[in-house]
C-alpha cells in the first residue's frame, strides 16, 4: 500500500471507521423510533429531497404527510 493511501486509511481506522451515510442514518432513526417525521430527519442533517429518493429505493415507506416508516427488509 502506498503511503498516500495508507495515511487516510489509518486516520479512518483510528477515528473508529467510516461515518454512516445519510441513508443509513435515516433508516436507523426510522427503525429506532418506528415512525419519524420530516422535521426529525432534517434535524439530523438529512435533506428533504433525499426522502423521496429513499422511498423510491425502498428504504423508507411514506405513511402520511411528513411521516415515514422504515421498510422491512428480510434477510436473504
Amino acid at each position: 500500500m502506498r503511503k498516500r493511501d495508507r495515511d487516510p486509511a489509518e486516520a479512518l481506522r483510528l477515528a473508529g471507521g467510516p461515518k454512516p451515510t445519510l441513508r443509513d442514518r435515516a433508516a436507523a432513526l426510522a427503525r429506532e423510533r418506528g415512525e419519524v417525521r420530516t422535521a426529525e430527519l432534517t434535524a439530523i442533517g438529512i435533506p428533504r429531497c433525499y426522502l423521496a429518493r429513499m422511498c423510491d429505493e425502498g428504504l423508507l415507506i411514506k405513511v402520511g404527510y411528513g411521516v415515514y416508516r422504515a421498510a422491512k427488509r428480510d434477510a436473504a
